[in-house]
């Protein structure tokens, strides 16, 4: 069996059908580049990772083999020498894209107006009159339906077979809450996933090369309207922007947006469990966006060129009935309305698949019959989504903190990664807290609070207590020097006040450095000012009381203070 790589995109389609074939010791799976594609880049890479045999362009096209997968077209895919099944890498074929001119006779040779359909039109179908694939994998009868109206000649190779990697996200919904875990996402956030397919009309554009770009446009506003402790940002790009730009590019280009806690994730392995683990996607006419509504999650468009998609198609409907993100108003409140008045439109859950669940029996069947060759005897399957690795929030600009003493015990804390809103301040106390690890350096001296997370053993900073020491040592105007040990703890060393140890519950635990906040709000709040002696016997009572409640946003979270031995 050869597998035809045209580039990352997809090669997520294939590695979704790829364990169809795990067990069979009669299959040799091979797999070539055509390198056909413009965004080839990490293609080669990410074949060396398969650990699968890689043949070159000119050797795959001179060896018989018994089948041959593809998900992409262009190439010259008909002079693969064994029966072809090309699949969708994405929700079907929506999008117009001229075919490249490969001399093969393959379009009409004059450059249409308006560019076909990709993966429906003639120019990308045929080959000399003649249907390239033996077998073309649709996931929905109306997508059967369209290539009967657009290329008559193919309709006969068209095979009903399902959505393998809707099917995994299907399945992988009872793992939400674990998916959530992995994205650092705590009790009370909403996840915001923010996603863009890879032309200069997408919500990304093209990096903001040239200064409009809306996504790269908006991302200083998200630090500045939404507060860190109620909502997670991750950003799901297109692999094509990933490669086409380079991943350290576009790394170099989201730093800021990644140190005022934007997560960026994985185009390959991790853009499923983040579409499972979101509470509303903003998104534009990719098939990421389409497949988070089939999902029943609230849908915001920053982008929708209907002119580059089918006018037919589902996702065009959907296009024109979501609703639009106002880049002009508050983003907050867009964001806040869409979650709470959500009802999901029919369309992207019915038109993704007609038969969920069923891919993997479906093409299993499909491909052996091609290679005419028995099914093995157990079941088909295809992989679970992986737990993703723990991406935990490290947000180190600084960061401006709002704090508002409710009671003797109780705090209200806000924190924003850019300028708070003025309006929201009124009323409260504002201090700065920073990540050790800051780039602003100049913003240490500034801090009321300075804080980082590791483990406690880790011999590099002796020990929390040495590290809460040497810090504020070396930076006079801090009053709290936070070490967090876990998601749910920390190591406090307050100046002239010892040490203390902040611990709030597991299964609703605010951000150790939001308790830390609360904290210098306590110690510091109303008629105590500077008097050490006050802050003291307030300190003494947090203790004896066993701690405060820390309010954020609607949550309010118990934080259990225990004092330390001095050291």
């Amino acid at each position: 069996m050869l597998v035809v790589v045209h580039n990352v995109t997809s090669a997520t389609r294939l590695l979704d059908v790829l364990p169809l074939f795990d067990g069979d010791l009669r299959i040799q799976l091979l797999a070539t580049c055509p390198e056909s594609s413009a965004f080839a880049a990490g293609t080669a890479e990410l074949l060396a990772r398969t650990g699968v045999p890689v043949l070159p362009w000119e050797q795959a096209v001179e060896t018989p083999v018994d089948l041959v997968v593809s998900a992409s077209f262009g190439g010259q895919l008909e002079l693969l020498k064994g029966t072809l099944a090309i699949l969708s890498h994405g929700v079907g074929y929506t999008k117009r894209l001229a075919p490249p001119d490969t001399g093969s006779g393959a379009g009409s040779g004059s450059a249409p107006e308006v560019a076909p359909v990709f993966g429906q039109a003639p120019e990308w179908v045929l080959s000399r009159g003649m249907p390239i694939a033996d077998a073309l994998v649709l996931s929905h009868p109306e997508q059967c339906d369209r290539l009967r109206a657009a290329c008559p000649e193919a309709a006969p190779t068209a095979v009903l077979a399902g959505d393998p990697c809707f099917d995994r996200v299907l399945a992988a919904r009872p793992y939400r809450e674990r998916f959530r875990r992995a994205l650092g996402v705590r009790a009370g956030q909403r996840l915001i996933v923010l996603t863009s397919t890879w032309n200069p009309e997408s919500f990304f554009g093209d990096g903001g090369a040239g200064g409009d770009d809306l996504l790269p446009a908006l991302l200083p506003r998200l630090a500045r309207e939404f507060p860190v402790d109620e909502y997670r940002f991750a950003a799901v790009l297109h692999p094509n922007i990933w490669h086409g730009h380079g991943p350290g590019q576009v790394r170099a280009w989201l730093d800021r947006a990644r140190r005022c806690g934007l997560a960026l994730i994985d185009p390959l392995e991790g853009w499923r469990q983040a579409l499972v683990a979101a509470d509303a996607v903003v998104g534009d006419h990719g098939s990421v966006t389409f497949y988070a509504a089939a999902l029943g999650t609230p849908v915001l468009l920053a982008a929708a060129p209907l002119h580059e998609l089918d006018p037919d198609a589902p996702i065009s409907d959907f296009m024109r009935a979501a609703p639009r993100l106002d880049p002009r108003a508050p983003l907050r409140e867009q964001i806040d309305r869409l979650i709470d008045r959500h009802r999901p439109l029919p369309g992207p859950a019915e038109y993704t698949t007609s038969v969920p669940g069923e891919a993997a029996v479906r093409l299993q069947t499909l491909f052996y019959s091609m290679m005419g060759a028995a099914e093995p005897e157990w079941a088909a399957s295809l992989e679970p989504l992986p737990l993703p690795r723990h991406e935990p929030v490290s947000v180190t600009v600084p960061l401006h903190v709002l704090t508002r003493v409710r009671g003797p015990g109780e705090v209200s804390v806000t924190r924003w990664a850019g300028s708070p809103p003025a309006a929201e301040c009124v009323g409260g106390d504002v201090h700065i807290a920073v990540h050790e690890d800051t780039r602003d350096v100049d913003q240490l001296d500034l801090a009321g609070v300075i804080f980082r997370d590791g483990l406690p053993d880790d011999p590099r900073f002796g020990s929390p207590s040495v590290w809460t020491a040497e810090v504020l040592q070396r930076r006079p105007g801090c009053a709290l020097a936070a070490f967090a040990v876990g998601p749910a703890e920390c190591v406090v060393r307050l100046r002239g006040h010892g040490l203390l140890r902040l611990v709030s519950a597991s299964e609703a635990a605010v951000d150790p450095a939001a308790g830390v906040s609360a904290l210098h709000a306590l110690l510091g709040a109303g008629d105590a000012g500077g008097d050490a002696v006050v802050a003291a016997k307030r300190l003494a009572n947090l203790v004896d009381d066993g701690g405060f409640a820390v309010r954020v946003g609607a949550l309010s979270v118990r934080v259990r203070a225990v004092a330390l031995p001095a050291g």
